[in-house]
């Protein structure tokens, strides 16, 4: 006779759990991240790590998105965010989060784009 079969977490929150060591959100360095937000590699994995954290710093030697990290990952906003929270404190990567609107267009950035604009013209 065999063993009884434990039941599967079919909405897959028991991984979730088990992949934020029980938080739900983040903290810190990550509670202003945007699905926007860019993030960056900053250092190599290292044996040991969890295989969550070295896919996202594998994914991100280039800069790559929250949400598109999410979408590869399979993974929902709150725990990526807690994951990236991790690497974060430890300095594996870097965010880079996006202008906000009211920012947008004003001060050098402005200037950066007039220059730009004029030497495409010259040519």
């Amino acid at each position: 006779m065999s063993a009884p079969r434990r039941p599967t977490d079919p909405s897959g929150l028991e991984r979730y759990y088990v992949l934020t060591g029980g938080r739900s959100g983040p903290g810190g360095s990550a509670s202003g991240l945007d699905v926007a937000t860019l993030i960056v590699s900053r250092a190599a994995a290292v044996p040991g790590m969890q295989h969550e954290h070295e896919e996202i710093i594998r994914r991100c030697r280039d800069p790559f998105s929250v949400a598109e990290l999410g979408a590869h990952l399979g993974l929902p906003f709150n725990i990526l965010a807690v994951l990236l929270a991790d690497l974060l404190d430890a300095g594996r990567v870097e965010a880079r989060h996006p202008i906000p609107a009211s920012d947008a267009g004003s001060g050098a950035d402005l200037a950066l784009l007039e220059e730009v604009l004029s030497g495409l013209q010259r040519l």
